[in-house]
Parts: structure tokens; C-alpha cells; sequence
């Protein structure tokens, strides 16, 4: 929600906040008090879809809505899709739609990869359809933005016009921002093959230096099928490569915060850094990608997102090579001299385009942050 509101207000002073409400407390409520109104709180929705079809108070006047992250099949777990508890109150929005007094003008939409096969997104162009809203769906990553992060995302966009967008290509997801000729917008990229599209998209239209290796430092070719260090394969390596030579995307060090002692707090500890060293995804300040964090990140180490190496003189290779053979002792000394640490929220904050004076305004533990 803080994100949204945050995008929305990029062009000029933000729009005001009517109402909020979702599944996780702590972020709902920080949209709310940042907007200077009341936070919803989990499992209001539907009261304030009453709201709103009744002509209450709720929306009245709301120009735009903002929609994030329906559940749909891409959720870990049971991946329900429609019949996922959570996605009731996306239904019941979809319900009362066309049958609301006054319809808004705007509607945006955002979810994770996945929405865009899901029963649930076929619901929401229907009843798109039925109000008469001209719309536009988009896959889109910070990459596009030339921020280092991989964070995949389903966008929709709609408007109640009868003009379409002038980027408007219909039945089609488009994989980039619409400031770009618009036959190359959309060549393959048809919703049918949209899966296709976005799993070459990292490495497409790249200039490829052969010597840059996955550490952001020099490396020569590699024979096919090879491991080198930690549980990797060529293939992934190559794609690292190929990302850290990619010159439209910023270098981490642009993003990152002064290191200060303030910082100790973000090294990983010990235990985490015997049992996850070869599942990590290690970045140095001169990568240009980190993987996309999640709500885990700080707490759980494997799946939540990279993490940085500080002692960017030490060579990945030399502390992995061999380093099973060692004793427990002598694996952590090696592994300490990376000086592995956790991006800090303000890190992560710009990675995702907050603006600097974005911040959390209430009294969180390091945890709820990373939330």
C-alpha cells in the first residue's frame, strides 16, 4: 500500500490515501498513518465493499483504486487460486463492481508472476469488460527501470474511457514500459507465450562481456556442465555473468547505505553462514542484480533474497574451493573473511524506489521492517 501511494505521488503530491485495508496488519496500517488516515484492518474489506455499493463513505469521491497482491495460483502452499480463503474479498470487489452508483475512474492492479494464468485474472477482465473499462497488463521487473533487483510483477492498468491507451495492445501482456515503439513492445509477446518471453528476458539484447564471471569479477569461459564453487551450474553462472555486464542496469553501490558501525547488526551469524554458505546468492557492490526479497528476508536465509559481500577484495573462488574438505572451524574462519551482511530495509527500500524521505513512521522491530 505505502508503495503504491508512493508510485502514485511520484509525478507530483501524492493522492489522498480514503482507505486501506488487507491481510497484513503492520503493512496496512503503515499506509494509513502515513496517509494521515485510519488503517483498515485485516478482514474489513468486505465492510468497506458495503461501503462502497451502499454510496457510503468508504471510497466516495475515490478517483483511483489500488489493488496489490490477490492471492491467485502463484502463492506458496496450496496455490487455490479462486477457492483460496484469501481471495474472497477480490471476489466480492468484482462482485459489486458493475453494480456500484458511481465507478471509479482508474483502476490498478498489482500482483506476483503467475495472476496472469490464474481463474482469478480471467474473473477481473470479465467484469473489466462488462463496466466498460479499457485496460492494459504488463509483467514488469525494477530491472526495466534499470534498478538492480529482480522482482517480477503482474501490473493492470484501466481507465474508464471510451479512447483505449495509446500503448493499449489488446490480448497481450506487454514485458516493458510503453516509451518504446510499440511493434517492438509487443513482438512475441503475445499472452500465450508471455512464459517464454519472460524466462530469456534477463539475458535478451544483452552485450556480453566473456570475461566478466559471477562474482562481478573476471572469468574466463567455463566447459559446459562444470561446477565451479558452491551448488551452481555453468548455466546459472552464465546468467549471473550476463546480468553484471549489463550496462543499462545501476551497480548495487548506488543503492547502498554508508557502512557504519550501526551495520554489525546485519552480518549473518555464524550458524547461518555454516549451514546456508552454498545456497546463498552472494552479490558484491559492483553486481548489477539481486534476487527479489521476501517478507522472510532477515529472519530465514535460503529463498528470501541476496546478500551482500562487504570485503570486496576477497575472491568468491578462493574461500569455496575445497572448503567441504575443512573442518567446521576452519570453514568459518574462510567464510567470515567475506564479511557476508543482509541489505538493510533502507537498502531495500531503494532497490524497490521508495523515495528518500520514505520511512516507517512506527515503532517496528527489525523483523516487522523486513515485512
Amino acid at each position: 500500500i505505502p508503495g503504491l501511494r508512493s508510485g502514485a505521488g511520484a509525478g507530483g503530491e501524492p493522492p489522498t490515501l480514503r482507505r486501506t485495508g488487507g491481510w497484513e496488519r503492520k503493512s496496512s496500517g503503515t499506509g494509513g498513518r502515513r496517509s494521515g488516515r485510519p488503517p483498515g484492518a485485516p478482514g474489513r474489506e468486505r465492510r468497506v465493499g458495503r461501503r462502497l455499493k451502499n454510496g457510503g463513505t468508504a471510497g466516495a469521491g475515490a478517483v483511483q483504486w489500488h489493488r496489490g497482491d490477490a492471492p491467485g495460483p502463484e502463492r506458496i502452499g496450496l496455490q487455490g487460486d479462486v477457492t483460496d480463503p484469501r481471495t474472497k474479498s477480490f471476489l466480492y470487489i468484482l462482485d459489486i463492481l458493475p453494480r456500484l452508483q458511481k465507478l471509479p475512474k482508474y483502476l490498478l492492479l498489482e500482483n506476483v508472476k503467475g495472476f496472469e494464468s490464474s481463474s482469478a485474472r480471467n474473473e477481473l477482465l470479465q467484469t473489466l469488460e462488462t463496466c466498460g473499462f479499457k485496460y492494459q497488463e504488463f509483467l514488469l521487473s525494477p530491472t526495466c527501470l534499470g534498478i538492480p533487483n529482480s522482482r517480477l510483477r503482474y501490473f493492470l492498468i484501466a481507465k474508464l474511457h471510451q479512447e483505449p491507451f495509446s500503448f493499449q495492445a489488446p490480448g497481450q501482456i506487454l514485458t516493458r514500459f510503453p516509451d518504446q515503439n510499440l511493434e517492438d513492445l509487443v513482438k512475441d509477446k503475445v499472452a500465450g507465450k508471455v512464459h517464454e518471453a519472460i524466462s530469456s528476458s534477463s539475458s535478451e539484447e544483452k552485450k556480453l562481456d566473456p570475461n566478466m564471471g559471477p562474482d562481478c569479477s573476471s572469468k574466463t569461459s567455463l566447459p559446459k556442465g562444470a561446477f565451479l564453487f558452491k551448488l551452481e551450474t555453468v548455466e546459472e553462472m552464465e546468467r549471473k555473468r550476463d546480468q553484471d555486464n549489463d550496462s543499462s542496469i545501476q551497480m548495487l553501490k548506488d543503492f547502498l547505505e554508508e557502512e557504519k558501525e550501526e551495520m554489525s547488526q546485519y552480518f549473518l551469524p555464524p550458524k547461518s553462514l555454516l549451514r546456508y554458505a552454498f545456497l546463498l546468492d552472494i552479490v558484491k557492490p559492483t553486481c548489477r542484480r539481486s534476487t527479489c526479497f521476501t517478507k522472510g528476508y532477515g529472519h530465514y536465509v535460503e529463498g528470501t533474497g541476496s546478500v551482500l559481500q562487504t570485503a570486496v577484495d576477497v575472491q568468491l573462488e578462493s574461500v569455496f574451493k575445497h572448503i567441504e574438505e575443512l573442518p567446521e572451524e576452519e570453514k568459518l574462519v574462510k567464510l567470515s573473511t567475506l564479511k557476508l551482511r543482509y541489505f538493510t530495509p533502507r537498502e531495500i527500500a531503494n532497490l524497490h524506489g521508495f523515495p528518500l524521505e520514505f520511512g516507517m513512521c512506527c515503532k517496528f522491530d527489525i523483523n516487522d521492517i523486513f515485512l
